[in-house]
C-alpha cells in the first residue's frame, strides 16, 4: 500500500502539480516576480511581470502546457486533494501508525500546491502558505495542507534567513518500511 501511494503521487500528484503551478506562474504577474532573487534589476521585474499571460500561454500550449492542460491538470488535483482528505480524516499517517515513504512522497510533492508555512524552503516569507488559486486558498484541502505542515515542522529543519541550506547537525531518523 505504501509502494502504491508513492507511485501514484509520482504520477498524480508530481505531474497534474507541476502543470497547474506553470499554469498559475503565466497568469499571475506577483507570483512570478516573487521568485526572482531579491537583487534582480527593477526594470527586470517589471519586464517579466508585465508580460502578459496569453504570451506565456502561447509558449505553453507549443509544449503541451495549453489551458487546457492546466484546466485538466487543476481538476484532477482536486479530485486527488478530497481523497487525501478522505484518508487522512481519521488517520495520522497515510499508511499504518508512523510515518512511511507514502506520506514523505506526497508531503514533498504537494510542495507546489501550496507552499508550506515556515522557512523550510528557500523562498520569500510572503510566499509562505500561499500556491495555486482554487487549491491552496480551498478551505476544502485545508486539513491535508495542516496534515502536510505537520510533516514539514516534524521532519524537515527550517532555513535561517541569509543562509539558503539548513544546518547540518544530524539528519532525522525515521524508519520507512
Amino acid at each position: 500500500q505504501c509502494l502504491l501511494i508513492e507511485e501514484w503521487a509520482d504520477e498524480s500528484l508530481g505531474l497534474k502539480g507541476r502543470t497547474a503551478f506553470l499554469g498559475a506562474f503565466a497568469q499571475n504577474q506577483n507570483f512570478r516576480t516573487a521568485f526572482l532573487p531579491r537583487e534582480t534589476p527593477d526594470f527586470m521585474r517589471l519586464l517579466l511581470g508585465s508580460l502578459p499571460g496569453e504570451l506565456i500561454d502561447i509558449f505553453g500550449t507549443g509544449v503541451g502546457l495549453g489551458k487546457d492542460a492546466i484546466n485538466t491538470a487543476k481538476k484532477g488535483l482536486q479530485q486527488d486533494l478530497e481523497a487525501l482528505n478522505l484518508i487522512l480524516a481519521n488517520r495520522t499517517y497515510l499508511v499504518g501508525d508512523q510515518p512511511t515513504l507514502a506520506d514523505l512522497a506526497v508531503a514533498g510533492l504537494s510542495v507546489l500546491l501550496q507552499f508550506p508555512q515556515g522557512s523550510y524552503l528557500n523562498l520569500p516569507p510572503e510566499l509562505q502558505g500561499k500556491g495555486i488559486p482554487g487549491l491552496a486558498d480551498n478551505s476544502a484541502y485545508e486539513g491535508f495542507f495542516v496534515w502536510r505542515d505537520r510533516l514539514y515542522s516534524q521532519y524537515r529543519q527550517t532555513i535561517t534567513p541569509g543562509n539558503s541550506t539548513p544546518p547540518i547537525d544530524s539528519p532525522t531518523s525515521i524508519q520507512i518500511e
